[in-house]
């Protein structure tokens, strides 16, 4: 039996999609852990490709179970819209998933919140995708969210009013942005009632009964480690713990039933909306290195949101982000994607460390700014021009990417398992 938590370990976009649906074959069930609609995971099975948001990379294959547990937020109106996706695509989804009864629901104030606060930023937004998930897990933690479970309770039209008189005002007197209408919320919620509700079920039940059967689970996060509420760039970051740890509180199982923690990364960085970046190269507003290697990098890795469609701000592997995601998460193996996009470039880099005032820094400062005040001290490796796109066997791979793979190794201080070449379901090392 093995139970293995998937996640990625940088800002996010790390392809955890792609090591996810590989890995769904070995399971029988794969459960999403933390999230909303704001993580995009792109499959590519031959000339198709599917955007997933909610429902998790495994809903793909046949006999696997796939679970939403209740550490995710879920958007009525989008969650319907990948299940009508799917089904178009004559996949059973509805025979496949089942979503925690205890899910918070993301509703249009929650939408029209998140839009509103980050245009009276201006400069100074955090970057959301505006999908309304900071505000439902706020509502979440004040005790006033609304459940799946919830759609049958007597007093839900009392809770909405009450929610929206707090919501209007804060939209209309301090934001200076209109008002949310109820007929809106109600809409969501006969969608939830009449299309999530039938798939409601007892998560933490259903995995306990597959865990004591003696079946393989995968636990699936989203979005990266850096983006963590306490352990990332901090405010930069998402609304809820994309750490490992956060699989056991949002899916409702204990810590012995975790076995392996895979850590998802690119051979380089990226990322996307504001925050510090330290080996960041190249970006959508100009800032592009002298050599193009961050240019390089996000036109052939094809650096756009999946669910945004945004540009990714691109840079050299930062193994000080990587150690620090090892160490939080307990990651027991490293999975390294888009290594073909490195091809051709004449020389590679390695941020092994950070130096600010003279000082050199071996781990991740807690304030965002003094990490906006580092800069990077590399190695410099040897680059290689041969094509290593779809390669399936390690020993095809050119000597200069073999010595980039194991100086991450030496200095992340954690073995490579596996290893991605291209973005098809067949494009993988294992090592």
């Amino acid at each position: 039996m093995t139970n293995t938590v998937a996640i990625g370990i940088q800002w996010g976009d790390e392809g955890k999609g792609k090591i996810v649906d590989l890995l769904a074959p070995n399971m029988d069930v794969v459960a999403r852990f933390q999230g909303g609609p704001n993580a995009g995971h792109t499959l590519v099975i031959g000339d198709q490709k599917t955007v997933l948001n909610h429902i998790p990379s495994g809903i793909l294959h046949e006999n696997i179970l796939s679970l939403i547990g209740n550490g995710t937020v879920v958007d009525p109106f989008r969650l319907v819209e990948e299940l009508d996706m799917l089904l178009a695509a004559d996949i059973p989804v509805n025979d496949r998933l089942r979503i925690s009864d205890r899910c918070q629901l993301i509703l249009p104030y929650h939408r029209a919140l998140d839009a509103a606060r980050e245009a009276a930023k201006g400069k100074g937004k955090i970057g959301t995708t505006g999908r309304g998930i900071g505000p439902c897990y706020e509502d979440k933690t004040a005790r006033r969210g609304i459940r799946l479970v919830d759609l049958t309770a007597d007093d839900l039209d009392a809770r909405i009013d009450e929610n929206l008189r707090y919501v209007n005002f804060m939209l209309v007197e301090f934001l200076h942005a209109e008002a949310v209408l109820k007929s809106d919320v109600t809409e969501a919620l006969d969608l939830a009632r009449e299309r999530l509700l039938p798939l409601a079920a007892d998560v933490p039940l259903i995995l306990h009964e597959n865990i004591q059967a003696g079946k393989n689970i995968l636990y699936e996060g989203a979005q990266g480690s850096m983006l963590d509420v306490d352990h990332g760039t901090y405010p930069f970051v998402t609304s809820s713990n994309t750490v490992a740890g956060a699989a056991l509180a949002g899916l409702g199982v204990g810590p012995k039933e975790v076995d392996e923690v895979l850590g998802i990364c690119k051979a380089y960085t990226t990322r996307v909306g504001a925050g510090p970046f330290p080996t960041e190269l190249y970006n959508a507003d100009g800032m592009c290195d002298a050599k193009n290697a961050g240019k390089h990098m996000a036109e052939k890795g094809q650096e756009f949101g999946a669910t945004t469609g945004r540009p990714r701000r691109t840079g050299w592997f930062d193994a000080v982000v990587v150690q620090h995601a090892v160490r939080i998460n307990g990651v027991t193996g490293l999975a390294i994607t888009k290594l073909d996009v490195l091809d051709g470039l004449e020389e590679v880099k390695l941020c092994v460390a950070y130096e600010r005032n003279g000082q050199r820094l071996q781990s991740i400062p807690a304030s965002a700014k003094v990490l906006e005040e580092c800069t990077p001290i590399y190695e410099t490796l040897a680059g290689w021009s041969d094509n290593t796109f779809g390669l399936t066997d390690v020993e095809n791979l050119p000597d200069a990417a073999k010595a980039l793979l194991k100086r991450i190794e030496d200095v992340c201080k954690c073995p490579i398992s596996m290893l991605s070449t291209g973005p098809d379901r067949g494009h993988i090392c294992h090592l």
